[in-house]
């Protein structure tokens, strides 16, 4: 316990060699004899600062009053005040005479003039950062004097230094004493007075008057320092005599009242430090009261905070840069990580941030940015996805997979439509450094469930991402899960430009499809699109027609060479239009704006659809709310399949159950989805072998026959296609077909023209089984009643 209390009334007695700190470079300056030197933490490396003072020995009065400096400096605690680490004492022994070193060990600082040299602001940018420097050291005088009845003694520009967020602090406290001005002695009030040189001293200081110096305000000495302080400030010159002070020319207008009232003759009359901070207009500019209001943000209200930030990028750009960087900037992320700034503090923060280098906004921003990701807050969420492209690609594949997808995840199923949508464009930034595991599994279960979305943007733009992140799917998920992702779901989509965003994917996407896929699987969905009302897919349907057309025609001429290895896609980049469809998708999601600038552009006809494959195609954007209008035009006008948001299933089949079962693989492949047809109990022998025909291309691992099935086979192989596509299935016939209806109950009516309107009604109103019975003595009823009426 009493080497605790000698340690902190005068610092540990153990030599330099046990300093847990390295000594580096000295600065060209420092106060009285101490010197001011570099130095890092043996520990982690840190910077700090190390001020050392020698004496000849234990008696020096130097070293008297340095251990008083470090017993106040260590005791004395102020955010405008030098922060205390550490303290030693060292011994060294020189020849016959023994000297003593202190060392203090403090934040990581330097000497305020060698700062003002580097950073060489000029005009109105300096008069604002000297505003903001001096008055912060106004209130630490203040502090001292009004608060801890201290006296400092010698306030000047070699005791003030600059810590590395620009902040100046007070420091060089050997002189420091209390002020006992209830004393009636006439004895020194200061111990250590004849340290401070005379150009410093007042009056009644130089006269060593202590009887008046008690009877004066506890701020009469330092008030005298500030106006020396201000002097050797804006004069950019060392006081040398105290006339000097008389010199004006280089002080501001606005400061000139305060400083001569600082330097007033009569110690009594001299202007208190915290007068000077409330009242001086000088303090009054755009820095000040910008930090200012950071530095108490907790108290101001919510309507302050949005307004105030609003305008902090545009104010900041007419700050001096290098206070922005290193104080406003670390204001702006420690506010915003502990939660006292709101969303609209990213702005600026994001706006700021792009000023620094790389590697400084890896090490000051992009922390504070992986923070907020698990930020509760929905405005902060959308506020990050927004600016996702201006600092997504910094982020490390690790940091993405382990900390920040997580919780942009939750977003795919937030029940606001435009944070779904957003999720959903930040993932082409993201994704690519996603791991395997992360995106063959929980992400493909997202975009699957986005895919049948109420929103036909959403489920467009869902169609879009697939297709650009198919490269950075392994082989065997791009085999499962591209084309039954763009041709079962989004060829069949009520909303055009989704129908031509999968038209689009499978062009862009041709290369991992092989001559068998296209010509049995791709190209007979895209075929039924030739026909599309809306004109837009039909010229998409067109161009992709004679894309995989080609494709198979090479096929044919290798196979026919003699050559028996299968040919693959020949390659996106052999084909004409590929570039301009997948610079549409990377240009589309990459929009950015405010938040009705995030959906789709449609037009009012679907002339114009959001879609286009034109190399130069416009990529304006509209609301989400004229995409849903456009949608419902669409549903009303055009025959398309019933919309796949009813649907009960959330992923592609095999995503969900994890493995591709062998009894399956006609679901995998899409076509029974694509024609859930309940065969006829008892076919006749040209029907069978037609049925049998048509379906001969896709049953490659199990061939169809047309054997007579029971009631209960059928029922279960309807219940299993709901199951696995909902609503994305073709509709099948309510009622069997007979001998004299085989033309109505087509097995292509599925991708066929529509039937008339009497007969869809029925269709509709007879879904259960219950219904279908019922059907036939209706229409014969109908027929009766026609024909005894006009028999009357």
């Amino acid at each position: 316990m009493f080497k605790f209390l000698k340690d902190v009334v005068a610092g540990s007695t153990a030599g330099v060699k046990d300093l847990p700190y390295n000594i580096g470079e000295p600065y060209s300056s420092a106060w009285g004899s101490w010197t001011h030197s570099r130095g890092t933490s043996k520990v982690d490396g840190s910077p700090v600062s190390i001020f050392s003072l020698t004496g000849s020995n234990a008696g020096d009065g130097r070293i008297a009053a340095a251990r008083n400096g470090v017993k106040r400096l260590r005791t004395v605690r102020h955010p405008n005040i030098l922060s205390f680490l550490h303290s030693t004492e060292a011994e060294v022994i020189d020849g016959s005479s023994t000297k003593l070193t202190i060392y203090i060990v403090t934040e990581p600082v330097m000497p305020l003039a060698e700062k003002i040299k580097e950073l060489g602001l000029q005009g109105t940018q300096r008069d604002e950062y000297y505003a903001w420097g001096l008055h912060r050291i106004a209130k630490a005088v203040s502090f001292l004097n009004n608060d801890c009845k201290l006296v400092h003694g010698n306030v000047c520009l070699a005791s003030v230094v600059v810590t590395n967020t620009l902040d100046w602090k007070l420091h060089a406290f050997d002189v420091l004493s209390e002020f006992d001005g209830n004393n009636a002695s006439t004895g020194p009030m200061l111990q250590y007075d004849w340290l401070i040189a005379s150009q410093y001293k007042p009056i009644e200081l130089e006269k060593s008057d202590w009887t008046t110096i008690r009877k004066s305000p506890p701020w009469a000495i330092d008030s005298w320092g500030l106006g020396c302080f201000i002097y050797e400030l804006f004069s950019g010159l060392k006081l040398s005599k105290t006339e000097e002070l008389r010199n004006t020319a280089s002080l501001p207008k606005s400061l000139l009242p305060d400083y001569q009232r600082l330097l007033g003759s009569t110690p009594s009359r001299r202007l208190n430090p915290s007068k000077l901070v409330e009242n001086c207009e000088f303090f009054q500019n755009k820095l000040v009261d910008t930090i200012h209001f950071m530095e108490i943000l907790n108290l101001k209200d919510s309507v302050e905070k949005d307004t105030f930030f609003r305008k902090l990028p545009t104010l900041a750009e007419q700050l001096p840069r290098e206070i922005v960087l290193k104080k406003l900037l670390p204001l702006l992320a420690s506010a915003l990580e502990f939660g006292s700034a709101a969303a609209p503090a990213l702005t600026p923060l994001l706006k700021i941030g792009a000023w620094l280098s790389p590697e400084e906004f890896n090490m000051k921003v992009l922390p504070t940015l992986v923070k907020l990701f698990a930020s509760n807050d929905r405005a902060i969420r959308v506020g990050l996805l927004q600016h996702i492209d201006q600092y997504g690609d910094a982020f490390t594949a690790q940091v993405v997979d382990e900390q920040v997808y997580p919780h942009i995840a939750t977003g795919f199923s937030d029940t606001s439509a435009f944070l779904r949508e957003l999720t959903l464009k930040s993932m082409l930034v993201l994704a690519p450094k996603l791991s395997q595991r992360t995106l063959s599994g929980s992400f493909l279960k997202y975009l699957s469930k986005l895919q049948v979305d109420e929103e036909p943007a959403i489920r467009t733009n869902t169609t879009i991402l697939l297709g650009n992140l198919a490269s950075h799917l392994n082989e065997g998920t791009r085999k499962r899960v591209l084309i039954n992702a763009f041709t079962v779901r989004a060829l069949r989509d009520t909303f055009s430009p989704a129908r031509g965003a999968g038209i689009m994917a499978l062009c862009a996407t041709s290369s991992y499809y092989d001559a068998q896929e296209i010509a049995a699987r791709i190209l007979p969905n895209v075929v039924v699109l030739l026909i599309d009302p809306d004109s837009d897919v039909r010229s998409k349907a067109f161009q992709a027609v004679e894309q995989f057309l080609q494709i198979v025609k090479q096929f044919h001429e290798k196979t026919n060479a003699g050559d028996s290895t299968e040919l693959s896609s020949s390659g996106i980049s052999s084909l004409p239009d590929n570039g301009s469809i997948l610079g549409w998708a990377m240009s589309s999601l990459s929009i950015k704006g405010k938040p009705t600038d995030h959906t789709p552009h449609l037009s009012a006809s679907s002339s114009a659809p959001n879609i286009s494959a034109v190399p130069n195609a416009s990529s304006d954007v509209q609301s989400t709310g004229l995409v849903r209008a456009s949608s419902t035009a669409d549903m009303a006008d055009q025959p398309a399949p019933e919309s796949p948001t009813s649907t009960a299933t959330d992923g592609w089949s095999e995503l969900d159950n994890g493995i591709i079962a062998e009894d399956h693989a006609n679901d995998k492949d899409g076509w029974d989805d694509f024609l859930p047809l309940e065969e006829e109990s008892n076919p006749s022998p040209a029907l069978a072998s037609i049925q049998a025909a048509q379906k001969r291309p896709v049953a490659q691992t199990k061939p169809q026959v047309s054997n007579m099935r029971p009631k209960a086979t059928t029922h279960s192989i309807k219940n299993e296609d709901e199951d696995l596509w909902g609503s994305i299935a073709a509709p099948p016939p309510k009622v069997k077909p007979s001998a004299t209806a085989i033309d109505d109950d087509d097995p292509w009516a599925a991708i066929a023209a529509p039937p008339p309107t009497t007969r869809a009604k029925p269709l509709a109103a007879g879904r259960s089984r219950g219904s279908k019975p019922a059907a036939a003595p209706k229409l014969g009823a109908q027929r009766i009643n026609r024909t005894s009426s006009s028999g009357v």
